[in-house]
């Protein structure tokens, strides 16, 4: 499809309201932020050396929160910085640590960066700091690429490693003895992106840095920490939660900011009655394909892979007919090898690259050079991220825009038309669970494979006896008496940590391998254990770097998926059933209530979606086993007098809708982060029941979270309802229900009755 509009439009960044004003969507809010000025503050308490330095790069006086993050350091004290996009935090770290080190140059400092693309950017900006002070300062990066000559002088002779989580994990903690000169000097933990640490891997973050300060207390050190992190609601309590320490927080952001304008453009509703609306990915990738050709650079950030595979193939096709250069652009994703996204990043920064279409992979402080646009497809799920990502572009000083394209889902929807909701309210607050046992034992293990645990010993603060008892009954740990004295020392003579994987709570992964041909497998790609049934189950087409494959076989056994390479013109979508049981209730509040439950997940069969008009042209049977997950769940009991039989189903389809689309607003996680399902007979509470759960081993708190928001959730949910204009429901509120009843009506009574039915008893 190409819009008449899009054949010869040539943009610059400042005209873009006017070219959207020109197509046939609506722009539902705009708004120009005005340039910001800085607030100064002087060098107090900082070396004449680094100072030298920083007049030499053209910095004549610090921003106020760089001047108050050396003043906390210089008083040891713990703190969070909480700023914009390119408000110099890095400044805030990296001038205490160089401080500290010009003064003991046995000094030695931690950094801990979320991806190996932030900690080379990190290499290369400290690098260029270092080799200007010219002082002898050693600064290794250590992570998987890291070669072995280079570890050995890392350990021997780094004043700062730059590292990331799942390093420290598997390479450092289990062999801390060959670290113990840098652990015994070990005067500064640093950890950049801290809002990145939520769900699973904030979880296991919170767990590794106990580890890591059993460590540092046995080396006799007690090193400074040190955080930054994008704007969130619970900034100082998340980083005090992460860390187990008392933090300060420099929340006042002295830094400068240019001129941006940011627009919500909505499609146009192509079905009245339906109010169904053109596609937000080819209107994306139109937009996209403009910016581009007008030499506008872009990035463009959507939700899921398959949305980066399917706008890529989309660009470079308009692109191409359009006389340009379809390799301007690129994909970016988590899936890609190391190898290949680094080389996008590089390219980006190089300016061979015009633009990139990527997840939330390219939300961080990567440096990929400066950008004039970017483009959101679909809300992008938290109002931090929102921000993260339109702070991507404008980099370079000048003005820039930011364009949100709303899905038609009820959440991006009411967005579209509460735009100053957006702008106005605060952020989330991400959520961990440190008790989550799944992680919480493996990381004993890991510990006690570390150093052996003693009798009483707290994990962080929690009392773990009856954990390390359980451990050594079933042999995982070996219970000994020394001295009158209990420990538990690990089995184990290769380390633990190896098998456990950061980023999910299970270590199995599925690798993906192109099989065309047979005698050199290539891995293209990796998925987790928990989602390959429905996503890469075989037939399914899977998609990498805007080629499609068609899955020809899912080995449980080997964890392995083979792959063909196919020109296909269609994507797959599986569909399953889901049964939930409650095992443990641990909250009840009337008609609410929150526990431990069991699900099994079985895929039974697969759609296939023409990859242009999104119109179902087949189908296919699935013939796998069930999934089951161990998680915690909220529900809400449904009163049995809410409406008759046909009504209340109705109803409550309308309601799980809505509540996937609506809970991600206040949970701060995707919507593939919770599962919401609904029984017209629950056997344990004997009445209907929607559930709302992690979609998670264990749970990370998501579940947790909407029970103790759950009123708000709901009046919230009405609000958006009430918002639509829509007479029946719609895509924008709570879907399309084939019905004689009134859907939007049936959901909106079910609310009512239930607000007031738990209000009342």
């Amino acid at each position: 499809m190409i819009f008449p509009f899009f054949k010869k439009t040539k943009i610059t960044v400042s005209s873009i309201p006017k070219y959207l004003s020109k197509l046939d969507g609506e722009i539902t809010c705009q708004k120009t932020f005005p340039a910001i000025q800085p607030k100064f503050s002087d060098f107090t308490g900082l070396n004449e050396e680094l100072i030298l330095v920083l007049n030499k790069m053209g910095i004549s006086s610090l921003y106020s929160h760089q001047s108050k993050a050396i003043t906390l350091a210089a008083q040891k004290k713990d703190f969070v910085v909480v700023t914009p996009t390119s408000s110099g935090k890095t400044l805030c770290y990296n001038l205490p640590v160089l401080n500290k080190i010009l003064i003991d140059s046995e000094t030695r400092a931690l950094y801990l960066f979320p991806t190996k693309a932030l900690a080379n950017d990190q290499l290369s900006e400290l690098t260029k700091f270092l080799s200007k002070l010219d002082k002898g300062i050693k600064c290794f990066t250590y992570d998987g690429d890291t070669q072995s000559t280079e570890r050995r002088k890392a350990k021997e002779y780094g004043n700062v490693i730059i590292s990331n989580p799942d390093m420290l994990n598997t390479a450092i903690l289990p062999h801390h003895k060959s670290w113990g000169t840098f652990f015994r000097n070990l005067n500064f933990i640093v950890i950049d992106e801290l809002h990145t640490y939520r769900g699973v891997f904030g979880s296991h973050l919170a767990n590794l840095l106990i580890r890591l300060q059993r460590i540092c207390e046995f080396y006799e050190s007690n090193p400074i920490f040190i955080c930054s992190s994008a704007t969130i609601a619970n900034p100082l309590e998340h980083a005090e939660v992460l860390t187990g320490r008392d933090m300060t927080l420099i929340l006042e952001n002295g830094a400068p900011s240019p001129e941006k304008d940011f627009i919500i453009y909505n499609p146009p509703i192509t079905d009245k009655q339906t109010r169904t609306r053109r596609s937000s990915l080819l209107t994306a990738a139109q937009i996209t394909t403009d910016a581009l050709l007008s030499g506008i650079n872009s990035i463009v950030f959507t939700r899921s892979r398959i949305n980066v595979e399917l706008m890529l193939k989309q660009v470079k096709k308009e692109i191409l007919k359009k006389n340009g250069d379809p390799s301007i652009v690129a994909g970016y994703r988590a899936g890609y090898l190391p190898e290949e996204r680094r080389k996008i990043e590089r390219d980006l920064k190089e300016r061979k690259l015009s633009g990139v279409i990527s997840t939330n992979a390219l939300e961080l402080g990567i440096d990929i050079g400066a950008l004039d646009l970017t483009i959101l497809h679909g809300y992008p799920g938290s109002i931090a991220s929102t921000w993260q990502q339109i702070g991507r572009a404008g980099r370079s000083g000048k003005k820039s825009s930011a364009i949100l394209i709303p899905l038609s889902t009820s959440a991006d929807q009411f967005i579209a038309y509460n735009g100053n909701w957006l702008l106005n309210s605060n952020p989330e607050m991400p959520r961990i669970n440190t008790k989550n046992p799944y992680i919480l034992i493996k990381h004993i293990v890991c510990s006690a494979f570390e150093l052996p645990f003693q009798e009483g010993e707290l994990f962080g603060k929690k009392d773990i006896t009856k954990i390390l008892n359980y451990l050594a009954k079933n042999k995982i740990l070996n219970k000994m008496s020394e001295n009158g004295i209990t420990k538990y020392y690990s089995f184990k003579d290769s380390f633990p940590a190896g098998k456990l994987s950061l980023r999910s709570t299970t270590s199995k992964v599925y690798t993906i391998y192109d099989i065309s041909t047979p005698k050199k497998l290539r891995a293209i790609g990796s998925i987790s254990k928990h989602t390959a049934p429905i996503t890469v189950h075989p037939e399914a087409v899977y998609f990498h770097k805007g080629k499609s494959y068609l899955v020809e076989k899912l080995d449980s056994k080997n964890m392995l998926c083979n792959a063909r390479p196919l020109s296909l013109n269609y994507y797959t979508e599986a569909k399953y059933t889901t049964h939930i049981n409650i095992n443990k209730i641990l909250e009840q509040s009337n008609l609410f209530g929150f526990g431990e439950v069991t699900i099994s997940t079985r895929p039974y069969m697969y759609k296939k979606i023409d990859l242009t008009t999104h119109e179902t042209v087949g189908w296919g049977k699935i013939d796998l086993s069930d999934e089951t997950l161990q998680t915690t769940a909220t529900w809400i009991s449904i009163p049995t007098e809410a409406a008759n039989d046909m009504e209340l189903k109705i109803g409550m389809e309308g309601l799980k809708m809505l509540l996937k689309n609506i809970i991600p607003l206040f949970l701060m996680c995707d919507r593939e982060d919770i599962l919401v399902l609904s029984r017209q007979n629950d056997p344990n509470l004997e009445r209907p029941a929607i559930f709302v759960a992690d979609n998670i081993p264990g749970g990370v708190g998501i579940a947790d979270g909407m029970y103790e928001t759950i009123h708000k959730l709901l009046s919230f949910s009405l609000d958006s309802i009430s918002s639509c204009t829509c007479s029946k429901g719609c895509l924008g509120c709570v879907g399309i229900i084939p019905s004689e009843y009134n859907p939007k009506t049936a959901v909106q009574r079910l609310i009512l009755k239930i607000l007031n039915k738990n209000h009342v008893s």
